[in-house]
C-alpha cells in the first residue's frame, strides 16, 4: 500500500508529466523505497566518485556530518518518508548527471570550508559559512525550472519579465519553441496545494529545433547532460530568473489577460 504522503500526489498536473513515467515504474515495487533503489540499478547511476547511487534512510546519516558530504563520500542518498525526499529522488531518477554535479559542487565547497577552519568549529562553520556557489546550488536543487527555448527571444522576453508577449501574445509560438521542466524538489512540493504566487528560478537552456523535436525521453537526456556540463562551468545566483510556474500554458485554468496583469505575482522587472 502506498504511504499517505504519496496519495496526495496529484499525477494529473501537467507539471508532474516528466516525472511519472519514472513514478510509476518506482511504485509498481513492494516499497517505494525499493523501487527507488531498484531503478537506480537498473539506469547504473553513479555519484562523482563512480559509487554507486542508494537512496537510504535519513538515519543512515552520522551525526555532525554533512548531507552533501556524505552522499559524495558514500553515494548513499538520505531519503525521509515524506513529499520532500520522495521528490528529490525521483530527480535523482530523472536528471542524474544535473544532480551528479551538483552535489560534487556542494561537496567540494564543503571540504574547501572544512580546510580553512580548526576542526573544533567545522561543523558550525560549514552550516554557516556557505559561499555564493553553495547558496546557487541549493536554489536550483530545491527551486528550479529548465527552460529550455530554441528561439533567444524567448529567454529575453523572461527575463524582462514581459509576462503579457511571454504567454498571450506568443503563445502559440511558445509551445512550439519552448519547454518547461520543473527540476527543484521544494517546488513540486510547494506545487502540490498549488496557489499563483508560487515561483520558481529558471535556468535559460538554448537549443535548437531539432531538440524541441526529439521524443521526450530523448530530450530529458539531452537537457540532463547539456545543464550537467554547463554547471561545470559554474554557477551562481545570478544565473537565474523569476518564473510564476503556472503562468507556463496549459498549466493552470483561466489564463486570461487579467490573470497575467496581476502585478503582486507577474511582476514587472526592476528598474536598473
Amino acid at each position: 500500500m502506498p504511504e499517505d504522503f504519496l496519495k496526495r500526489i496529484d499525477w494529473h498536473r501537467p507539471w508532474l508529466a516528466p516525472l511519472q513515467p519514472m513514478a510509476e515504474r518506482v511504485l509498481q515495487a513492494p516499497t517505494w523505497r525499493d523501487g527507488l533503489n531498484q531503478q537506480a540499478t537498473i539506469r547504473h547511476l553513479k555519484n562523482h566518485l563512480s559509487l554507486p547511487i542508494h537512496f537510504v534512510p535519513q538515519s543512515a546519516l552520522p551525526e555532525g556530518m554533512a548531507y552533501e558530504s556524505f552522499i559524495s563520500a558514500t553515494g548513499c542518498v538520505p531519503t525521509r518518508d515524506n513529499l520532500h525526499d520522495f521528490f528529490n529522488a525521483l530527480v535523482w531518477l530523472t536528471f542524474p548527471r544535473i544532480k551528479v554535479m551538483l552535489n560534487e559542487l556542494q561537496a567540494t565547497e564543503i571540504t574547501r570550508c572544512a580546510l580553512i577552519v580548526e576542526p573544533v568549529q567545522r561543523t558550525q562553520q560549514i552550516r554557516q559559512t556557505r559561499g555564493g556557489t553553495r547558496d546557487a546550488a541549493t536554489i536550483f536543487d530545491e527551486n528550479a525550472v529548465l527552460f529550455l527555448a530554441s528561439e533567444s527571444s524567448f529567454p529575453a522576453s523572461l527575463r524582462a519579465h514581459q509576462w503579457k508577449e511571454l504567454f498571450i501574445e506568443r503563445r502559440q509560438e511558445f509551445n512550439e519553441r519552448c519547454a518547461v521542466y520543473l527540476f527543484g524538489h521544494a517546488l513540486m512540493e510547494k506545487l502540490i496545494d498549488p496557489y499563483k504566487a508560487i515561483t520558481g528560478h529558471t535556468w535559460i537552456i538554448e537549443a535548437s529545433e531539432d531538440v524541441l523535436a526529439l521524443p521526450e525521453p530523448a530530450r530529458r537526456e539531452w537537457i540532463d547532460g547539456e545543464v550537467a556540463g554547463k554547471l561545470k562551468e559554474g554557477l551562481k545566483t545570478s544565473n537565474f530568473s523569476h518564473l510564476p510556474v503556472l503562468g507556463v500554458p496549459g498549466w493552470w485554468p483561466a489564463q486570461d489577460e487579467a490573470f497575467y496583469a496581476d502585478t503582486s505575482v507577474f511582476r514587472p522587472a526592476k528598474r536598473r
